[in-house]
């Protein structure tokens, strides 16, 4: 089609450019003059193209149409006109003139707020709903035939900018290019817009923005983020308008602050270390981030009783020719200024929102490695501040605040612990974004530890922005391996003084016996921190011999790099441990990480974060995200910015997170999944070994052990002692509290799992199989199960073909002295993470572990890992390594570089 572009701004400049790609010819385009020197992105991009651009600074006057202007634009010979973005009243001679007419976007689920702030006001009313409609132009104000709409969720802290970057300007610039698509294939509909629930609403601007402090805390909320940042919603504090941004809903308990009265609110305001604290009628709280007095200054809310400004820093040489750059950088976007003084304001001089990105990003370009925000430009809004503030950053003075942590806090196990429970990202803890949370329950006795925020896909999206910040400007990827080696280190230090605190925290939230999870569950990770640590200066590449193109001389030699930022998603059996066995590889690699505990075992997690800041890991290069794993997780694979996604879990997750990873970027994956590893014990073993470590095969961790023995084979001439020898163990074992030192056997991680245990048991005395010993629930309080026994158990069975991941024995019989035929069963499985051989003939068990087809071969003993020896399975127990130096090469790439000398 041939098309006239009608409209302005960066939104208008993309749907023009996608159109043109589609194949459509753009005859010309309409925009607004140039404002202080500076013409809009579309007229920039159209006249780059050499489209024919007009720029009318009205269309109309006193009502009527300006007849140079319509002969104008009927001159392009347009059969479209396409309207993206347009501030200017538009003709109606212009409107119908082409063959098909005109759509309009507009930003809202019409006919609800027709007008020019629907953004604003779809928040201001607290819609759940937000959208945009493309539509056929009228003579009405917003009231013409719907062609197509699109509509998505509002996240309880979303503000206009971030609705509108989020789903608005992506989502919008595709239905608009789709749009035009329809009609020049003849499949446009026009669907009349009812009446029915229309609504129209004024225009908002800075006097009529004030808050109206006689509502509700919410419906104050609702409205300060629906001006946030245009036109910003403002009060008075000390007799001056001061605007408010960044609000959001206050959760929980209200940290300690000081008192602010504020013009016409209910109760004073709160000062605190996390922000201005607002109250509404109903004595709920919200929380107020940031600041912006009349003069443009903007300030974080917390620094508010803060004294005096901050003395002057004296530039060095190189520092001052850093200064003239940026000066530069400032001349090109403040085109309308004629010198840059130490006093010109960035915003009086003209600059929009849109400036402000540029500057950011054009002082990075330059000065790379340094950390700047947009929220930076707004509260250094002079040249000289905007210098002060940027070399206090390079110089890294700009230190982080202390950490903020609203612990839950519990006196258990005789000592006091303190939990963190909110998201953990960019080096902060914080609720998350949609104000969601979720019980975390104790196994023991079924009670709710604490209240644990539940991660949104804008959570998701947050962390990974600042794990990639981190790892493309931070301090992290300039770090000399050594001294990031030094922080690892400092970071077990740190799990070794707070271990006791930890496995506490680790047995309430998954049932670890107290014993079990301070020697494995918290002893392993700190050890597997120690051994990556000892790593992070000994990554090496290697020179390679080729053949040389004489006369010249050619050097090859590889490197091996980080990948950037990481995606971890872990189990709930071991919480720390999986936690530390591919985190620790990942960061000692030298990348950023994104990691999602299991949603039922997120608290050793949280506070290993706590730690990590503690340690001087710099913001951004951990971030911890709780929640479901069908929304984290999800995100996490589909997500364009992570290179690398490291799962523990079940196979069919498994699967389904390898195929979102191939069609998202192809990520490079890892995986370690469900297992049903084989134990066989022949007639010549030792008796006792093989009681004692059979049973630990089976019960260790009560069961939740990736690499259980999920089926044992015994040779016929030994198997009823075997049996009798162990249900005689199982009798002394104590089933109790794990916190408990005596206790043997602690509870199931969770309801859902014990159902599905008994459920499992269940099935196999149905199948035929004996059910010797166990089999129920334990009769008290928690998630309790008896550790079980099935003998006589046949190869179709789906017990010996299906993981319990819990205590249950599963016992079948072998003849004497059939090796391979016992072989040929143990391998009939999908699965092959681990199995094991017990007997006191060395070459039988070097032919058995020769031909078990499992990553791992325990020779007369079981779960015997270890730091330095790599870990992972084959065929449908996924694949890739946790542990040892293999570890490393899941998290690096390589490169090769060819010289010619």
């Amino acid at each position: 089609l041939k098309l006239a572009i009608i409209g302005q701004s960066l939104f208008g400049q993309e749907v023009y450019s996608n159109l043109r790609k589609q194949g459509h010819k753009v005859v010309g385009v309409f925009t607004v003059p140039d404002k202080d020197g500076k013409a809009d992105p579309l007229a920039v991009a159209a006249e780059k193209d050499g489209t024919p651009v007009f720029k009318f600074t009205r269309w109309r006057v006193k009502g009527q149409p300006i007849p140079d202007v319509v002969d104008a634009y009927k001159s392009v010979g347009a059969e479209l006109n396409v309207m993206p973005f347009c501030s200017q009243f538009i003709p109606m001679n212009v409107i119908d003139h082409p063959r098909h007419g005109s759509i309009i976007y507009h930003p809202s689920i019409l006919p609800l707020h027709r007008g020019a702030s629907a953004i604003n006001w779809t928040l201001i009313h607290g819609d759940k709903k937000a959208g945009f409609s493309v539509f056929w132009a009228d003579d009405g104000l917003d009231t013409g035939p719907i062609l197509l709409q699109r509509e998505c969720s509002v996240e309880p802290n979303d503000t206009v900018d971030t609705l509108y970057n989020r789903f608005l300007f992506p989502e919008g610039i595709k239905a608009m290019v789709e749009a035009v698509q329809l009609i020049a294939d003849g499949k446009a509909p026009r669907n009349p817009q009812t009446e029915e629930g229309a609504s129209y609403e004024g225009i908002q601007k800075k006097s009529n923005s004030r808050v109206d402090w006689a509502q509700p805390a919410e419906a104050i909320h609702n409205w300060i983020r629906g001006h946030d940042k245009v036109p910003g919603a403002w009060t008075v504090i000390d007799g001056q308008p001061v605007t408010l941004y960044g609000s959001s809903m206050l959760g929980g308990s209200v940290p300690a602050g000081q008192a602010l009265e504020i013009e016409g609110a209910s109760q004073p305001g709160l000062v605190t270390k996390s922000g201005l604290v607002l109250y509404g009628t109903d004595g709920n709280a919200l929380l107020v981030k940031n600041l912006q007095f009349e003069d443009g200054k903007m300030i974080p809310a917390s620094k508010y009783f803060s004294s005096g400004e901050s003395s002057s820093v004296e530039l060095t040489d190189d520092e001052k020719k850093m200064a003239e750059e940026i000066k530069n950088i400032w001349k090109g976007i403040l085109s309308n200024v004629g010198t840059i003084e130490e006093t010109t304001d960035f915003f009086k001089s003209g600059a929009a929102s849109m400036d402000v990105v540029r500057l950011v990003e054009e002082v990075k370009q330059k000065c790379a490695g340094v950390q700047l925000q947009n929220e930076d430009v707004y509260m250094a809004t002079t040249f000289h501040d905007f210098i002060q503030m940027f070399v206090r950053k390079l110089r890294g003075e700009d230190q982080e605040e202390e950490l903020v942590v609203d612990y839950v806090t519990r006196d258990v196990n005789n000592m006091t612990v303190n939990m963190p429970y909110q998201c953990f990202i960019d080096g902060k803890f914080e609720d998350a974004e949609n104000g969601k949370s979720y019980d975390t329950v104790n196994p023991t006795d079924g009670s709710v530890i604490c209240k644990v925020s539940y991660a949104s896909v804008a959570d998701v999206d947050r962390a990974v922005a600042a794990a990639k910040e981190a790892f493309d400007s931070g301090p992290w990827g300039r770090m000399n391996p050594r001294d990031r080696g030094s922080l690892l280190y400092k970071l077990a230090d740190l799990m070794e003084e707070h271990q006791e605190e930890l496995a506490t925290i680790e047995s309430i939230d998954s049932g670890a016996v107290y014993t079990l999870a301070l020697k494995t569950h918290v002893g392993m990770s700190i050890q597997t921190f120690r051994y990556f640590a000892g790593w992070c200066d000994k990554i090496q590449g290697k020179t390679i011999p080729i053949n040389q193109a004489r006369p010249h001389r050619n050097l090859t030699f590889t490197k091996k790099e980080p990948l950037g930022v990481c995606a971890i998603v872990i189990p709930w059996n071991y919480p720390l441990m999986m936690l530390a066995w591919k985190s620790a590889a990942c960061l000692a690699a030298g990348n950023t990480l994104v990691l999602k505990p299991a949603q039922v075992t997120p608290l050793t997690a949280l506070k290993f974060a706590e730690l990590s800041v503690k340690a001087g890991i710099p913001k951004g290069v951990i971030n911890i995200l709780p929640g479901s794993g069908g929304m984290v997780g999800q995100r996490l694979s589909d997500h364009p910015d992570i290179r690398k996604l490291g799962f523990t879990g079940s196979t069919p997750i498994g699967k389904q997170i390898m195929k979102s990873c191939a069609l998202s970027n192809l990520k490079k994956v890892s995986l370690e999944l469900g297992g049903k590893s084989p134990l066989i014990i022949f007639s010549d073993c030792d008796m006792d070994k093989a009681v004692r470590m059979g049973m630990s095969s089976v019960f260790f961790n009560k069961g939740e052990n990736c690499i259980a023995a999920g089926r044992l084979f015994v040779e016929e001439s030994i198997h009823d002692e075997y049996i009798s020898r162990v249900v005689e163990e199982i009798k002394k074992m104590k089933i109790g509290d794990p916190l408990d030192r005596s206790t043997d056997h602690g509870p199931q991680n969770h309801k859902a799992h014990l159902d599905k245990l008994l459920e499992y048991c269940e099935t196999g005395v149905k199948e035929g199989a004996t059910l010797v010993y166990g089999g129920k629930q334990v009769g008290r309080q928690g998630f309790f199960m008896e550790p079980t026994v099935f003998t006589d158990v046949e190869d179709h069975m789906f017990i010996a073909k299906e993981e319990s991941f819990g205590p249950v024995m599963v016992v079948s019989k072998f003849k004497d002295g059939d090796v391979d035929g016992v072989l040929q069963r143990a391998n009939d499985t999908e699965y092959g993470l681990a199995s094991g051989v017990f007997t006191q003939d060395i070459s039988k068990a070097m032919y058995v572990s020769e031909r078990l087809e499992a990553g791992t071969v325990f020779v007369n003993t079981y779960n015997k890992t270890d730091v330095a020896s790599p870990f992972g399975g084959f065929k449908q127990s996924g694949f890739g390594k946790d542990l040892g130096e293999d570890a490393l090469l899941e998290y690096l790439k390589t490169k090769a570089v060819t010289v010619e000398y």
